[in-house]
């Protein structure tokens, strides 16, 4: 029973503190409103303490592993190489607590006031958030709504200590020995590669005809030849259809193709999706409407169908990324604060941190075709990059997709390592409006991965250089 009730006021609540919802307030705080951030659970969001920054930093080390345990073919000679898992998740730890710690001063540095606790709209200007026996009411002249995802829990496979979402996986305190991955979208297939370089028997099991099936299958190639000599099995068309917990591990049973398989394991991870956090937060109160998915609606600039009240992020319709929720995040703020910003989602970047990485930004070849363009694209590989050559690195390769008549750069995508970085300068030249022809007459440093760029470019334009004609 709550026995006391107070009332604050704030130009913009903000309800939310992960990467959407933090970059939302201080924007806000920049525009000179008065701001409240709540969050319930972690400043930082799912992305800073459970998500995005602690997978890397585990992929990262999981790298490292096995380069070390696989470096002869540069003379250097590491025997008896270990692995001590438990000092990996505190050093993982220590990387997630001063990425929270930054945001939680910069909110500071920034005169946001920070409410720990669950928000719930009571009416349409108004959220109310429980302290123990006592509450306090927002009231707001508007709110941006910033509450994330979490993972899809499916039937027959419920959450468990051998059960695991992505979340659960990345916590483990021992590297199985056995595991199966359900899902072989973007999290699935960066998590298995992880426990793969540290040694676990890895199987996925993937209900599309192909892992990652959001990208072409020719970037997806050189990560399933990676995987295979991790010794991962991958099975396609496979429909996961229950799990019997043992006290030592789990018996997973799929239907693939039309034949019943078992797999035993030490452990399950369930990586099959994320919905919105939409559910309880009194919507209806507020005059909010959601889709069938529970997707909150929202106009260019994240505006809901509530006049005062915005959404941002993985409660909106696009995809679920980390970056696209803090670009959201600065919209919404700069349009309540009367600037004339709105979404364009041109050059929005998708990265997969698989070995080797997948990134991609701006449209396809065959998305340009249906659109109605005439293209030109080229393509140089890593093969062919002395910096690549140098590091042992020279599967994938990069792609250029230009406007036939004018060279204009319509898109690019790149599989091979450090392609998440290799990524911004494509996403510059789409924002930019530049050509083939401004990429490949721009001067690149030598020796170095970007210099693929320009590569690239000479091809579009029929005068490689580094590759015959």
């Amino acid at each position: 029973m709550v026995v006391g009730e107070f009332t604050t006021e704030a130009d913009t609540v903000v309800i939310g503190a992960g990467p959407g919802g933090y970059v939302a307030a201080i924007r806000a705080a920049q525009l000179g409103q008065k701001v409240i951030v709540i969050e319930k659970e972690h400043v930082g969001g799912v992305c800073l303490n459970v998500g995005c920054i602690p997978s890397k930093a585990l992929i990262s080390a999981s790298h490292r592993f096995e380069q070390t345990k696989h470096s002869d073919d540069y003379g250097i000679k590491a025997d008896h190489v270990s692995l001590d898992f438990l000092k990996l998740q505190e050093w993982k730890g220590t990387v997630v607590s001063r990425l929270t710690g930054g945001v939680r001063s910069l909110l500071k540095a920034h005169n946001i006031e920070l409410v720990e606790g669950e928000a719930l709209f009571v009416e349409p200007d108004v959220v109310r958030v429980n302290h123990g026996y006592e509450s306090t009411r927002y009231k707001f002249n508007h709110c941006i709504i910033a509450t994330g995802s979490s993972p899809i829990e499916i039937p027959g496979f419920k959450w468990s200590d051998r059960v695991l979402s992505s979340t659960a996986a990345l916590a483990l305190k021992e590297v199985p020995k056995k595991m199966v991955v359900i899902g072989g979208g973007y999290i699935g297939i960066e998590l298995s590669s992880a426990y793969a370089s540290f040694g676990t028997e890895v199987t996925i099991l993937e209900g599309t005809p192909s892992i990652l099936p959001a990208f072409d299958k020719r970037l997806i190639a050189p990560v399933k030849k990676r995987l295979k000599a991790k010794g991962v099995t991958i099975f396609t068309e496979a429909m996961a259809k229950g799990v019997e917990e043992t006290p030592s591990g789990v018996k997973v049973t799929a239907e693939i193709k039309g034949e019943t398989k078992a797999f035993d394991a030490d452990y399950v991870m369930v990586t099959v999706g994320r919905r919105p956090n939409t559910k309880d937060l009194g919507l209806d109160l507020a005059g909010v409407e959601t889709t069938e998915r529970g997707l909150i609606k929202v106009d260019k600039q994240g505006k809901t169908t509530s006049e005062k009240i915005y959404a941002i992020g993985d409660i909106v319709p696009g995809l679920a990324l980390a970056h696209k929720a803090s670009y959201e995040g600065k919209v919404a703020a700069e349009a309540i604060g009367g600037e004339s910003s709105e979404v364009d989602y041109r050059a929005m970047p998708a990265v997969v941190f698989s070995d080797p990485e997948i990134a991609t930004v701006g449209l396809s070849e065959e998305q340009a075709k249906e659109e109605g363009y005439e293209v030109k694209s080229g393509q140089f590989p890593f093969a062919a990059n002395g910096r690549a050559l140098s590091l042992g690195e020279t599967d994938g390769f990069l792609k250029i997709v230009a406007r036939a008549s004018d060279g204009l750069i319509l898109g690019a995508q790149i599989v091979g390592t450090n392609a998440s970085d290799m990524i911004a300068e494509f996403g510059l030249a789409i924002e930019s409006g530049m050509t083939a022809e401004d990429v490949a007459l721009t001067i690149h440093a030598h020796p170095t991965l970007g210099e693929m760029a320009m590569e690239a470019a000479d091809v579009v334009l029929g005068k490689p250089i580094h590759i015959a004609k």
